[in-house]
């Protein structure tokens, strides 16, 4: 299993990295997310053998999520704002063909669903489109700088942080799509890889990313874990309508860059990189039929 779990928290950190598919809805899709939800919560609040057991399982999967998180770090920055319009292809093509899978693997739940659970669908869709609308930094190029480093911007990381590891957790819109409508994607990658390659200029900026990560996790966890227990229909039909919001959040990503540039439209649409992103999304449905063997 400990090769298993890496490459399942390898997985998740390349979901996590990118604007579109959250790492969440990677555990969703190669059937560990009770267990990944179960454990943070029982490293949180449960005994003394639920904690050693959740460690010994999270460790896994951080050791997975590290080495491809600083992977992606170190070739996205790179790629991101100058191929943005592909990349944004990739990620629709990871979220189109993402939503069938969520519901096939949920056929049970929503085969219990009544016709008034729809409205959550709608609901995550309103969500994540006026959160992307109403976006108050889209394409005013905020930028977070060591230099000039406020308290308030201070703030502002800390809950964006808190906001994003929410949306990382719970399958949907990803937490990087997040930090790209708050205008914060490209600045805390570029300082993760400026830490990486030892500037450490950067750090107290990661330290209070880091704090608002821990706060999200201790706050949302549970929140998530009882919704998924007593409210799962409603739960899996919001996860679906937030994910289908998020494709109008990637649209307009390229808006909320350093240089802003015009939503994506059908002409700067790339086929090509939407077919990998549908391919990778297979990839990986077949990849967890393997593990289900095992």
């Amino acid at each position: 299993m400990l090769v298993i779990n890496l490459i399942r928290g390898f997985c998740m950190a390349l979901a996590d990295s990118v604007p579109g598919v959250s790492g969440g809805t990677i555990a969703f899709l190669l059937g560990f997310y009770d267990q990944f939800i179960q454990s943070l919560d029982d490293l949180i609040r449960g005994g003394r053998e639920k904690k050693i057991n959740a460690v010994r399982f999270l460790i896994k999967i951080m050791i997975g999520w590290v080495i491809g998180f600083c992977a992606a770090v170190l070739v996205l920055t790179r790629v991101f704002e100058s191929h943005i319009y592909a990349i944004s292809s990739l990620f629709i093509g990871f979220i189109i063909f993402a939503i069938p899978y969520v519901a096939m693997e949920e056929k049970e739940t929503i085969k219990r669903a009544k016709i008034w659970h729809l409205i959550f669908v709608i609901i995550g869709i309103a969500i994540v489109s006026a959160i992307t609308y109403f976006n108050p930094v889209s394409g005013n190029g905020v930028s977070v700088d060591v230099d000039h480093l406020s308290f308030g911007l201070g703030i502002y990381v800390f809950f964006a942080a808190m906001i994003a590891i929410s949306a990382m957790i719970l399958p949907g819109i990803s937490g990087s799509t997040l930090l790209l409508i708050f205008g914060l994607y490209v600045p805390v990658l570029g300082a993760v890889k400026e830490v990486l390659h030892l500037n450490f200029k950067y750090v107290p900026v990661l330290m209070i990313f880091g704090l608002g990560i821990l706060t999200g996790i201790v706050l949302i966890i549970r929140l998530i874990r009882i919704a998924l227990e007593k409210f799962r229909p409603q739960m899996i039909y919001l996860i679906i309508g937030l994910m289908i919001g998020s494709l109008y959040a990637i649209v307009m990503g390229p808006t909320t860059l350093d240089e802003p540039k015009a939503p994506m439209g059908i002409g700067t649409f790339s086929i090509l990189f939407f077919i990998i992103g549908g391919a990778v999304i297979i990839g990986l449905q077949m990849l967890k039929k393997v593990m289900d063997k095992k």
